[in-house]
């Protein structure tokens, strides 16, 4: 299902609509084991973040809550969605990351947790966290664009991504907390300055 319907979408907004535009395509890892992140204001980065990384797959972490619904879970997890208990999160959350992961799997994260529009809004340590213990280097990712599901077609929308985040960054000397602190803010600052730029490119258009 994720392959038929990414590429329905890329033929519709990408290739006819022209309304996404990727920059820095290049920093994407060749290897799919890794941990993509992205600023999350609506459910457009959900589906623009997907289409900017085909043929790549990602699988995202979703709250259990869009499970409820039988037939809508399905139907999620068939889009390679998996759900996750925010409120109670505890070892067994960062069992499927990690296994996917370990299997050569990209794993879609939006750190802030829950949509929204403030920038800068605190980053939660699960990004870092899953990473850490699967060994994966960080993408980080940034969007400017459209916030309703119309502008996917009507408007133009921006995603950036900027240059990994790998294990061999993070100071040896750092406990393991600290290391995922360290992860976390080194997420917070890359974002910020990639949603920074994409704002200038945005004026000069």
């Amino acid at each position: 299902m994720y392959k038929f319907i990414s590429k329905f979408l890329e033929l519709i907004i990408v290739k006819m609509a022209r309304s996404l535009h990727i920059v820095g395509k290049e920093n994407i890892p060749k290897d799919s084991k890794y941990v993509v992140t992205c600023t999350h204001e609506s459910y457009n980065e959900v589906i623009l973040l997907g289409l900017a990384l085909i043929p790549n797959e990602i699988h995202y972490m979703a709250k259990k809550e869009l499970f409820s619904n039988k037939w809508g879970g399905k139907f999620l997890r068939s889009l390679n969605a998996f759900p996750v208990d925010r409120e109670n999160p505890g070892p067994s959350t960062l069992k499927q990351p990690v296994k996917l992961l370990k299997d050569h799997k990209t794993v879609g994260i939006f750190p802030t947790g829950h949509r929204t529009s403030v920038e800068g809004a605190p980053l939660k340590r699960g990004a870092a966290t899953i990473a850490m213990l699967g060994k994966a280097p960080i993408l980080p990712a940034a969007y400017v664009g459209p916030t309703k599901l119309h502008g996917l077609v009507t408007g133009q929308a921006m995603i950036k991504f900027g240059k990994p985040i790998y294990q061999s960054d993070i100071p040896k000397d750092l406990k393991r907390n600290e290391k995922i602190d360290f992860l976390t803010k080194e997420i917070e600052r890359r974002t910020a300055q990639l949603q920074h730029e994409l704002h200038l490119i945005q004026a000069r258009l």
